[in-house]
């Protein structure tokens, strides 16, 4: 029987990035202890308050259909903090619920691409990114975002890639960035909002890790001058209150946006859980010192991976100045980001994931997930910075 093009196609004949991954979860089962530096999931989950509110509302009823484009106490939560957070007024009407951020990602693609279209992407990228693209039967195309200039997107690339030819629809940015932490300068953001103006594309901007900011401030695209219109915010309740699994995510943009969007939501996800939502909610309430506190395990130990790292230069720290991760330069290796990741899970049964995972900008790096305990993390960071010595040193060394 033959399957869809579609559904064959979403890794473009390539490996989805996650090799390493499930190598290391394989090692697992077969009984071999591996620290996991792979996935940005919170080694502390769900709060226990959040919890207790899930249950509460369960019981309370909330357990049958809900309003497809998202429960309005929950949409009014998002429509206050966007509008305190960005300064740009927003309302309900602005607001669609989705299952998570990835839910987030393919409404706001199938709202402004058809077939055929072009949609771009900057690269280093969250591994999901071409493949959403694909299941709207748009292309993806990738504008690099190079090591030499701090992993910050260049317009007049981007400018290029649309004067290059064919129809090119949108441009999705993530700030701050998963896989490398950087966070996108107001320069950075002024420039890609110019060609977006020019060129007449959609900005679709990925903030979900928008409460992980170390350094500076987090700045939404659809505040700057004229963006509103043109601009789908994608957010997420699994970042900023450790709520991976519960799936509620949602899409801000204009009022006729939403409303297309709302009509797909009927016509695939058919709403979220009721519970769900009015538990997200209650975690919405809990304030920004809440999400503060979500978020200091992962600026503490990017400061200590930081501060580990000094001294020696076979692995190079990016500067993570948002985000979870840590992306770490092993280019003095001599090997590429995936052979190093294989070989550290081999020897040393640290498990983190290639930089080729996430694009070719990337290759010849790796991504530490600061997701666990702090002594773990300086026991794996350790083995990862001795390796790539040893591996260093070896690649100076004239052949005997």
């Amino acid at each position: 029987m033959r399957y869809s093009k579609t559904i064959t196609g979403l890794t473009g004949g390539g490996s989805d990035g996650w090799d390493i991954y499930r190598k290391a979860r394989q090692m697992e089962r077969d009984g071999t202890a591996v620290t996991m530096l792979t996935i940005g999931e919170h080694d502390i989950r769900t709060d226990a308050q959040i919890i207790d509110a899930l249950h509460r509302f369960a019981h309370a009823g909330h357990t049958g259909y809900t309003t497809f484009d998202g429960e309005p106490e929950l949409k009014e939560r998002i429509a206050a903090r966007l509008t305190d957070r960005t300064g740009v007024a927003t309302t309900p009407e602005n607001v669609l619920i989705v299952p998570g951020g990835q839910g987030g990602l393919y409404a706001a693609h199938h709202a402004v691409c058809d077939p055929g279209d072009t949609a771009l992407y900057i690269d280093p990228y969250y591994t999901t990114y071409p493949g959403t693209i694909r299941t709207v039967g748009a292309i993806p195309r990738a504008i690099e975002a190079r090591p030499r200039h701090g992993f910050q997107p260049q317009p007049e690339d981007i400018a290029k890639a649309v004067d290059e030819g064919g129809t090119v629809r949108s441009l999705l940015v993530n700030t701050p960035n998963n896989p490398t932490g950087v966070v996108y300068t107001r320069e950075t953001l002024d420039g890609i909002a110019k060609v977006c103006a020019d060129k007449g594309l959609w900005l679709l901007s990925d903030e979900v890790y928008d409460t992980q900011v170390w350094n500076g401030d987090h700045l939404s695209p659809r505040a700057l001058p004229g963006m509103a219109e043109r601009t789908l915010v994608i957010g997420s309740m699994s970042k900023s209150h450790a709520m991976t699994g519960s799936r509620v995510g949602w899409v801000v943009g204009t009022e006729e946006a939403i409303e297309h969007m709302a009509n797909l939501a009927t016509h695939t996800t058919y709403g979220i859980s009721g519970y769900i939502q009015h538990a997200a909610a209650f975690a919405l309430d809990l304030g920004t010192a809440f999400e503060a506190q979500i978020a200091e395990p992962f600026r503490r130990r990017r400061d200590l991976v930081m501060k580990q790292m000094e001294g020696q230069n076979a692995a190079r720290p990016i500067p993570a100045d948002g985000a979870m991760y840590v992306m770490v330069d092993i280019r003095s290796t001599g090997l590429s980001g995936e052979d190093f990741a294989d070989r550290l899970l081999d020897r040393h049964h640290v498990a983190v994931m290639p930089g080729e995972s996430f694009g070719h900008a990337a290759a010849g790096h790796v991504r530490v997930a600061l997701t666990v305990a702090d002594d773990l993390l300086e026991g794996a960071v350790a083995k990862l910075v001795a390796l790539a010595s040893e591996l260093a040193t070896e690649t100076v060394e004239p052949a005997r």
